[in-house]
């Protein structure tokens, strides 16, 4: 290693002259980005000497003209090789190795570039330096791949509007979009992470980490080529509420502008991440090590109690048998508290409704409903409250509302509706992120934006939605492909970190027995489906979204959901690929859960259990039934012994899931 760095010093003290490029090489050796400085900047990266992104240039446009990457003047360069561990308490694994060489290029403009090689990825970052303000104009992020025939999972917004310019409000949730760059729809943005297959079988994906005071990236290809450009949503200048409910921020006007700010700043990370087999996808931690660690006045949280919620909106409040009238009242939410008590789950949101509707006040408070009450219900019986609240509504006093609730004893709120990522409403996540670590309260994002690492930063923020989920069951047509969808995001758009998917249903059709229902929704796919779910998807707050009524008909079920954990202390991906299936085994302290998740295609997969090591295990099985194709709510459960090979063969019904709880066998 020390004659690796030598080498490398002394080829950064060479260019500084010579102008050679610069080569950046992951600690395995096998990924290399090439640097080079010139009238411009651009870089490429290979893998194993595999082209993948040829040169791409970036560049920083100032108000006023100046371009930071355009004949800018090199006066240092400076490599280090980092090898330490991170540790996690809300995540997928307990210990993270963020291992990576990094290369600083100083500029006499004030900035300079930062750029690291991981195994699985190359990142760099824009650093002003100066204490000057300054406002971004414009940032030039682009990605040249060597060929436009190559295929590419495309997110695009969910609306087709009029302009480019009016796909910056939009809800960052859909499917996507499985063809050749060259058949990129010029009229259509697209939003990260973004998954680019190039040769033998490996891919790229582009996705950003630690976006905290600037506009997120939004994707575009415009002339079908090769080349996929970032693009930034100006700073608002007009912003009137309307939209949902009066609870949105509507933007009339923009400023010619992206970002302004006071002083030196650091932009977020622009990523590559490289795969050679599609499991490595879904278990990247790449977004996690780039985020900025908490502040140190907030780097207790211990007091952050991830878990499961009892949810009522997708149900549409769907008790029955009882002698009350279900809806937005206190003795269906006390219902739905005696539920979560007795399957051990530890909260139940107040979705939309408590709140006077169309008056963007969360102080008005319905009638029916008494929160202070139903907190001391909860909490003798140990459940926690959680309040849903409109963007615009929240902030409005964003301290003030949340020091008052919690004192009443509310412990989270999942904040709905900003459904944009432009300079101020990226800061409102941030100052709501902040408020609630100070408040002490749970946040989940909903009608947002994907993460970018702000769950690192402010561990509190425990889930972001930027997923198709299942709320779209409510109303979705029957040729849209949930199934299919299930088992292709957690490759792309996971990378990011959590969803907010919302999953748990209890109704489960077959593909050709799928229907839209409002008030009864159902899943497509099978029962184990569902319950893989809870493993397969990162979710720190996972919500049963069904009702209590039903879950408390299919105990079995609900009774394995309740055991899941909702963090973890490991995490292996053990086999997959986009678009087909998935399988993953997450621990939680010694236990096991292994969850594989399917598409429309009946298949047998074979697990590989050695990541067990020495002993003796026994597991619980749900697995499809023999006729899960048909009705799918058809499964079937068994107790076996851990094969001393640790290998074990599960079969997935089309549409269908499985999953093995694993524990040791006591002498």
């Amino acid at each position: 290693m020390k004659t690796f760095l030598v080498a490398i010093l002394l080829s950064c003290a060479l260019n500084l002259s010579a102008r050679e490029p610069f080569k950046l090489l992951s600690p395995d050796g096998k990924l290399e980005a090439t640097i080079v400085v010139d009238k411009t900047i651009e870089y490429s990266i290979r893998h194993d000497g595999h082209l993948l992104l040829t040169p791409s240039p970036l560049s920083l446009t100032l108000v006023g003209g100046q371009i930071w990457g355009v004949n800018s003047k090199l006066s240092r360069s400076s490599l280090k090789s980092v090898d330490e561990n991170i540790k996690a308490t809300i995540y997928k694994r307990s210990t993270i190795r963020d291992r990576y060489n990094e290369l600083t290029l100083e500029f006499k403009e004030p900035f300079k570039l930062v750029f690291r090689a991981y195994d699985e990825g190359i990142a760099y970052r824009f650093v002003a330096t100066g204490n000057k303000p300054f406002t971004v104009a414009n940032e030039q992020v682009e990605y040249h791949f060597p060929s436009a025939d190559q295929q590419a999972y495309i997110p695009y917004v969910m609306l087709q509007r009029d302009s480019l310019g009016a796909q910056y409000f939009t809800s960052f949730e859909n499917q996507y979009q499985h063809v050749p760059l060259s058949r990129w729809d010029a009229k259509r943005l697209a939003f990260s992470p973004l998954l680019v297959e190039g040769i033998n079988g490996k891919k790229l994906c582009i996705a950003e980490a630690d976006l905290l005071d600037y506009p997120g990236m939004f994707l575009y290809n415009g002339d079908g080529g090769n080349i996929i450009k970032g693009r930034f949503a100006p700073v608002p200048s007009e912003v009137v509420q309307g939209g949902h409910n009066m609870l949105q921020g509507i933007v009339k006007l923009r400023h010619p502008y992206i970002a302004t700010f006071k002083r030196g700043a650091s932009l977020p990370w622009r990523i590559a991440i490289v795969s050679v087999r599609d499991r490595e996808l879904a278990d990247s931690d790449i977004i996690y090590k780039l985020a900025t660690p908490p502040p140190a006045r907030y780097l207790d949280d211990s007091w952050i109690k991830p878990g499961k919620v009892a949810w009522e909106w997708w149900n549409d409040w769907g008790v029955y048998g009882g002698d009350f009238k279900a809806g937005v009242n206190n003795e269906t939410y006390e219902f739905y508290i005696d539920f979560a008590a007795r399957y051990g789950i530890e909260y139940v949101i107040l979705d939309e409704g408590w709140a006077v509707n169309r008056q963007a006040d969360l102080m008005q408070v319905v009638p029916a409903i008494n929160i202070p009450r139903l907190v001391q219900y909860a909490e003798r019986r140990d459940v926690g409250i959680i309040l849903w609240a409109g963007y615009y509504a929240l902030d409005r006093d964003v301290d003030g509302i949340f020091e008052h609730y919690a004192k009443i004893g509310v412990k989270g709120f999942k904040v709905d509706f900003m459904d944009r990522d432009d300079q101020p409403a990226v800061d409102f996540h941030r100052r709501v992120a902040e408020a609630g670590a100070k408040h002490k309260l749970l946040i989940d994002f909903h009608g947002t934006y994907k993460p970018t690492g702000l769950q690192r930063t402010y561990p509190n923020v425990v889930n972001f939605e930027a997923v198709y989920g299942l709320e779209q069951m409510k109303w979705a047509s029957r040729d849209v492909d949930q199934v299919t969808y299930d088992v292709t995001f957690p490759f792309i758009r996971m990378i990011a970190g959590p969803v907010d998917y919302t999953q748990g249903a209890m109704r489960n059709a077959s593909k050709r027995n799928y229907y839209s229902s409002y008030s009864e929704p159902m899943s497509q796919g099978t029962r184990c489906h569902q319950l893989a779910e809870y493993i397969i998807f990162e979710s720190p707050l996972s919500m049963l979204c069904d009702s209590p009524c039903n879950y408390m008909q299919n105990e079995e079920s609900t009774r394995f959901i309740a055991t899941v954990p909702t963090t973890w202390s490991n995490t292996i991906a053990l086999d997959g690929e986009v678009g087909q299936y998935l399988t993953i085994a997450r621990a939680n302290g010694e236990q096991w859960y292994v969850g594989s998740l399917n598409n429309w295609t009946a298949r047998t997969v074979e697990l590989d259990l050695s990541f067990l090591g020495e002993g003796n295990f026994q597991a619980e099985c749900f697995q499809d039934g023999v006729n899960a194709g048909r009705s799918g709510m058809d499964y079937n459960t068994r107790a076996i012994d851990v094969p001393a090979d640790r290998k074990f063969f599960a079969w997935m019904a089309p549409g269908g899931g499985f999953v093995m709880k694993i524990t040791a066998k006591t002498p």
